[in-house]
């Protein structure tokens, strides 16, 4: 029986969860269990969109999509295996016999329809233990935050007394200080920990303050054990987590080994890069991906592709064991992985000269019993600084930095560099933040005012979403969107502030009753079926039907113009009007001119802007306001922010304008106050 109660993550562990039709369900199962779900509902990206999570655990939901679940899985299979992770695949109730397709794929897990939300959790629970067990422990659980008291080993650190631990009398006694609970100064703990650990204490407490969640890091002791602290914040005070992982050095002989290629495996690739950052280096890792092996398998059968893995591993051995008496990493991480890593001193351009060198060695002829096959590869670089970060940290970027690699259409070597690094992290706090901000109602709107130039009166607004994230501050349209695209959520989020911005403006009254209101549309709106039923019933019930103005970007109009011409046909027919914003920036501007009904033009800032350039760019601005107004149409100009712009745009026959000229997006109140002074 399946209990109703489970432990859920400590510190709402990351989850890459893809469901092609049920990703929200999904995602607030997993939520409530506790942990940080990043949903999509497309696998564009998923490879890059799991390693920037960080998460341990994936969930795959085949149930009634095998044929792309499997897919997906098949996608992530290496990056799983690579990262220590778990996959775990949803089957449907008709597909059970589809287990042994899912293990092929990649798949460590498997849970089948149907299932309760009970069931779901634990699912993930033992997927998570398993990933966590392939990390040599480093990865946090939630079970150690709940050790029993009285045998736990643990310290605890508050910033009011920064210059003593007090530790836990199990960890006092291991540590041979007493049988009781005691405090310890600074430099005592630097002993106990050496110099490696004391860094990456100091490492994992900062990233636990910007953070939160659980930190962990690891060192070796004095007499030879490792030793994992796993860091999370208790109203305020930091509390370490001890635990012994194994009692043996890193390096030694007794690593583990891949059986088909003789090489390191994932276990052993991660105590090298331990123990070289415990010591206090910062050591290179490259990692070798060749491209589209499963292929291979399929054409020649597995036994010939087993022929060849040894044949490249070897290869791999011979240029990259040359290492100037310096004990280099050479492992197998996954089915067609492989990882170089550098020790001190290094350095980028050997690492880069070497990966040049074996992308030449493997694009060579593989011979395989009867069958000749030529391959390519694909190549990431992460570098660390000395005592930085942890293993897991040092392969995920690698592995970032090789799918980066992947998805260029030219270079076949890539860098991870420390800037992507800080943005990564700051787009997966975004996408784990923004559904939340959606429930929650916290993106708001603001206005920017749009003004008659003949008269100078404001006679309309164009709606702008704004968020104010808790860490990053106040986020604009263009990160938030941006965002949103990422994780999936960019029709929610649309949706959400087009229905926002059209309740807000119905209400007004007074000297605001009869501007226009403007609110944007993306390519998703229009791809979305019933969009024009949607936004329609909209306005009519909102009582803005007259004053509404839809815009939809050049980029967001379809490659199909009838279909366009036909939906647009349809709101113009429904009382709405239409505009074309940032016009200029496509290649197809007079197609789209000659084939869609339109209401109005927006000229895209930097175009308005070149009005005070040059000759050559007056006349081009020139020529698309005279074209806009032939054709009966209306033409903003965006981005006025000079009286030299103002006054040449006026000349050249402009009817509307926007920008810091007059005012930023603004909220009502100080709206109300320019409309009535501008009146």
């Amino acid at each position: 029986m399946i209990p109703t109660t489970y432990d859920a993550p400590a510190g709402s562990a990351p989850l890459c969860l893809l469901s092609f039709r049920q990703r929200d369900e999904l995602a607030h199962m997993a939520e409530r269990a506790g942990w940080a779900a990043i949903a999509a509902r497309r696998s564009d990206g998923l490879e890059r969109r799991f390693l920037a999570s960080g998460a341990a655990v994936v969930v795959i939901d085949a149930r009634d999509t095998l044929a792309e679940g499997l897919a997906a899985a098949r996608v992530l299979s290496d990056a799983v295996q690579t990262n220590g992770a778990a996959l775990l695949l949803l089957i449907g109730r008709r597909e059970a016999s589809a287990v042994g397709a899912a293990y092929e794929a990649g798949a460590t897990h498997y849970l089948a329809a149907p299932f309760a939300e009970g069931e779901f959790a634990q699912a993930l629970r033992f997927a998570a233990r398993h990933a966590e067990r392939l990390a040599g422990g480093h990865r946090a659980a939630a079970g150690r935050a709940k050790l029993v008291a009285s045998e736990s080993m643990t310290w605890r650190w508050s910033p009011a007394h920064p210059s003593t631990l007090t530790i836990s009398a199990a960890l006092a006694q291991a540590g041979g200080l007493s049988d009781a609970s005691a405090e310890v100064t600074r430099s005592q703990a630097q002993r106990l920990l050496g110099r490696g650990g004391m860094r990456a204490a100091l490492q994992a407490v900062g990233r636990l303050r910007d953070e939160g969640g659980i930190a962990p890091f690891a060192h070796n002791a004095l007499d030879g054990r490792r030793i994992a602290h796993h860091l999370m914040l208790e109203d305020g005070i930091v509390v370490g987590h001890v635990e012994p992982l194994d009692g043996k050095r890193p390096g030694s002989d007794a690593s583990p080994r891949d059986s088909l290629t003789g090489l390191d495996d994932g276990h052993g690739a991660r105590r090298w890069i331990e123990a070289r950052l415990a010591a206090g280096q910062g050591p290179i890792l490259v990692v070798i991906g060749l491209s589209r092996f499963d292929m291979v398998n399929a054409a020649f059968g597995r036994s010939v592709g087993d022929a060849i893995i040894r044949s490249v591993a070897r290869r791999i051995e011979r240029l990259a064991s040359a290492g100037n008496g310096r004990r280099r990493l050479i492992a197998r991480l996954a089915g067609a992985e492989f990882a170089i890593g550098l020790p001190d001193p290094a350095t980028l351009d050997e690492a880069e000269l070497l990966s040049g060198e074996l992308l030449e060695a493997i694009g060579r002829p593989f011979v395989a019993g009867e069958h000749v096959v030529t391959l390519n590869a694909r190549v990431g670089i992460a570098t660390t600084e000395p005592g930085g970060g942890d293993a897991g940290d040092l392969l995920r970027h690698a592995s970032l930095a090789l799918a980066d690699a992947r998805d260029g259409e030219t270079a076949r070597v890539r860098v991870f560099t420390e800037g992507e690094q800080s943005r990564q992290a700051e787009e997966r706090r975004l996408e784990l933040d923004l559904r939340l901000a959606l429930d929650e109602d916290r993106i708001e709107i603001l206005w920017q005012p749009q003004v008659s130039v003949p008269t100078g009166r404001i006679v309309g607004v164009e709606a702008l979403a704004r968020w104010r994230h808790p860490l990053l501050g106040e986020l604009g349209a263009e990160a938030l969107f941006a965002a949103a695209e990422r994780s999936d959520y960019l029709i929610e989020l649309s949706n959400h502030v087009q229905r926002k911005a059209i309740g807000i403006a119905a209400a007004w009254t007074g000297v605001l009753a009869t501007l226009r209101v403007a609110v944007n549309v993306t390519a998703a709106d229009i791809a979305e079926p019933g969009f024009s039923a949607r936004i329609l019933a909209l306005a009519s019930e909102s009582g803005l039907r007259d004053r509404l103005t839809i815009e939809v970007t050049e980029s967001g109009l379809m490659e199909d113009l009838a279909a366009a011409a036909d939906l647009l046909a349809g709101l113009r027919s429904g009382g709405l009007r239409v505009a074309i914003d940032d016009f200029g920036t496509g290649y197809s501007s007079l197609a789209y001119l000659k084939a869609l009904p339109l209401d109005t033009i927006k000229i895209d800032r930097r175009l308005a802007q070149d009005i005070a350039g040059s000759p050559r760019d007056r006349i081009v601005v020139r020529s698309v306001i005279d074209m806009g107004r032939s054709l009966g149409l209306s033409v903003v100009a965006e981005g006025v922010e000079t009286e030299e712009q103002l006054t040449l745009l006026a000349r050249a026959g402009c009817n509307i304008y926007q920008g810091f000229l007059c005012a930023p997006p603004v909220d009502v109140r100080t709206l109300e106050g320019l409309v009535r002074a501008a009146a």
